[in-house]
């Protein structure tokens, strides 16, 4: 799968079914070249200025399903 096709995908928490926003970055291990994490922007950025919301790090071990057009993970919010 392509960096660009995951950063299209919705990330919906199992815990309380909120939708947390789309894939902004990855975070990987240099050694292995695995990704540790996804990141998700938190809010909307209004020039980069304001932020308007948290920033999620979410570790792979939390990522419980990749689909088609969504991305299950289970976090403690």
């Amino acid at each position: 799968m392509l960096f660009s096709e995951l950063k299209c995908k919705s990330v919906i928490n199992l815990k309380d079914c909120k939708c947390l926003g789309k894939v902004g970055d990855l975070e990987f291990d240099e050694c292995s070249g695995q990704i540790c994490a996804l990141i998700i922007p938190g809010g909307n950025k209004f020039f980069n200025l304001f932020d308007t919301g948290p920033e999620f790090v979410i570790p792979y071990k939390n990522i419980k399903k990749i689909g088609p057009d969504i991305i299950i993970v289970d976090i403690c919010c």
